[in-house]
């Protein structure tokens, strides 16, 4: 409870200084106090809308992290927050618009002070690359879920059972992902689709290294535990865990940097309101694995898989068509609320 309850302390904590230092951001841009107020709320509603995206990645850090040991869940919750917070909100960006523009990282750096719709426009341009990668990756931690045989927990089980008996069939999850690809592909220009094709074998293969390495490490471990699924088998393995759990968060908070530029084209506003989101989201978790939240509501971690596939397939349908990302968070939310509702009922039925 102490360490919930330090945790929460430091996200308020670190929301206050944040905060702060936009509202003193913009006096210094702009030097007037409803200017750097407009600051203030911007960063909020940055925050709201990474909390708002990421929620299922909470439910799903949670599970991951609740079978990893102590030394690694302290590694995550700090040495993995500086990574969240300023490598991926920060630096990925950067990055990002340093390999799409051709520009040096420096170059990078100055399109997001000094040309700020030009560090927009790159980073956009991107989105294909990052919807590729990440559908594909996304689309393998859901599938490993459903087509796990060992799974005896099922919440819409017409689907779910069936999908657990096909999992004998080998490779199946990767399979269906290149055909979801090949797919989009078809609608896609040639000079697009090849970007696409290409990043998404990159996330199938990113999938499959961070699960060889699972299975290097455990290859000690009884048979029963490496057929097990990636998403536990790899939590077990300590560092595999670690690289797991931080390719999640880059894979989701790629999403949540691209949707920060409706809202704003400033890259220290962008990466403050997410940083906001970023620490929530990570007490929310610690809250979970402390709290035993996932073994009271059994169903919650299927709600959060099932937004991991429905963000997946909206990853490779937004290279078509747009799609608001409300449209993204109200579906993350409603699988999370539906699931946690379900497991009440059930807990209700068992007690009686």
């Amino acid at each position: 409870m102490k360490e919930i309850l330090s945790h929460h302390k430091s996200s308020v904590i670190f929301t206050v200084v944040t905060l702060l230092l936009g509202f003193g951001y913009g006096i210094y841009l702009f030097g007037n106090i409803s200017a750097a107020l407009g600051v203030v709320f911007i960063l909020s509603v940055l925050a709201i809308v990474e909390i708002s995206l990421s929620f299922d990645n909470a439910v799903l850090n949670a599970k991951i992290l609740k079978d990893m040991d102590e030394f690694w869940q302290k590694m995550f919750l700090t040495w993995g927050l500086l990574i969240a917070v300023f490598g991926m909100r920060l630096v990925f960006p950067i990055l990002i618009v340093s390999i799409a523009g051709g520009v040096s990282i420096f170059d990078a750096v100055s399109l997001a002070i000094n040309d700020q719709n030009k560090y927009s426009e790159l980073l956009q341009s991107s989105h294909i690359t990052i919807a590729g990668f990440g559908g594909a990756f996304l689309m393998l931690v859901a599938l490993d879920f459903f087509f796990d045989v060992e799974k005896d927990v099922h919440w819409v089980n017409v689907i779910e059972k069936t999908l657990s008996k096909l999992g004998e069939r080998k490779s199946i999850s990767i399979v269906i992902t290149i055909l979801s690809m090949i797919f989009i592909m078809s609608l896609l220009e040639p000079s697009d689709a090849s970007s696409f094709f290409m990043a998404g074998i990159w996330g199938i293969v990113t999938h499959e290294i961070v699960k060889l390495i699972g299975d290097l490490i455990e290859s000690g471990n009884s048979d029963e535990d490496k057929n097990s699924n990636l998403t536990s088998s790899v939590a077990k393995t300590g560092l595999a865990g670690f690289l797991y759990l931080e390719l999640l968060d880059s894979t989701l908070s790629a999403d949540g940097a691209l949707a920060a530029l409706v809202i704003s084209k400033d890259i220290f506003i962008i990466a403050g309101g997410l940083a906001i989101g970023a620490m929530f989201v990570r007490s929310l978790t610690v809250q979970m694995v402390r709290s035993g939240t996932l073994n009271e509501f059994k169903y919650l971690e299927h709600g959060a898989f099932y937004a991991i596939a429905t963000l997946s397939c909206i990853m490779f349908a937004s290279t078509i068509i747009h799609i608001p990302e409300v449209i993204t968070a109200v579906l993350s939310i409603s699988f999370i609320v539906a699931g946690y509702y379900s497991s009440v009922k059930e807990n209700k039925r068992e007690s009686l």
